[in-house]
């Protein structure tokens, strides 16, 4: 199958069997697999050395935390987004994760082709969560936009560019906002990776985080 050409992945698990489940679920799906890691540091030493577009990331990996390697990969790997596949939809965790880094969060449950939608999604840059989570990240990120910040004068937006920010902050896909914006894909995408170098963020999920504290969020 040839569901996600092109689109190379690491999972991380410290459950052998779960792992490489996940792993051949993948592969059978289009997905190209280059490697599996049993725990944090093997995360991303392994993650330095393969470069996948997407790691597939648990959070309980036994003595270490995948919210450690998490840091540690998005922070070496901009260009590589992490998804994190855990069995604890605890707010904490969730909180936890994407500030890490993590582009999205995914519990256990979800089925194999949410997983499978889920790890496309996140390879493109949109921020995948299970139901229920997203509005707690957002909610969050309001929360923090309250608090004072005396930092510099934010980088100027072009008109598109800030009208692209706003639908990204709404939840709304690429081809979406292409769509309402009769815009074609292709531009779209180029208008994110403009205010990503812009703005100085990694992905859609800081994007979304940047709109609601300036009010993009709202029309």
């Amino acid at each position: 199958m040839t569901d996600a050409p092109g689109v190379s992945v690491m999972v991380v698990d410290d459950h052998p069997m779960w792992r490489d489940g996940v792993a051949r679920d993948l592969a059978e799906h289009g997905f190209d697999v280059r490697a599996t890691a049993p725990d944090a540091s093997a995360a991303v030493r392994i993650a330095r050395t393969v470069r996948p577009d997407v790691v597939l990331m648990d959070l309980n990996l036994g003595e270490t935390s995948g919210v450690d390697a998490t840091r540690e990969i998005t922070a070496e790997l901009p260009s590589t987004k992490v998804l994190v596949l855990s069995a604890s939809g605890e707010h904490s965790d969730v909180l936890e994760a994407v500030k890490a880094g993590a582009s999205g969060y995914l519990v256990k449950s979800a089925s194999a082709s949410e997983l499978v939608d889920a790890v496309k999604r996140t390879a493109v840059g949109d921020p995948v969560f299970t139901a229920g989570l997203a509005g707690l990240v957002l909610g969050e990120y309001r929360r923090m936009a309250d608090a004072p910040d005396d930092g510099p004068a934010p980088p100027r937006l072009t008109e598109r560019e800030t009208d692209v920010l706003r639908l990204v902050a709404k939840g709304m896909t690429a081809r979406q906002i292409a769509e309402k914006l009769v815009l074609s894909h292709r531009t779209v995408e180029n208008h994110v990776q403009s205010t990503l170098r812009k703005l100085q963020l990694h992905n859609r999920v800081e994007l979304a985080r940047y709109a609601i504290e300036h009010g993009l969020d709202e029309e």
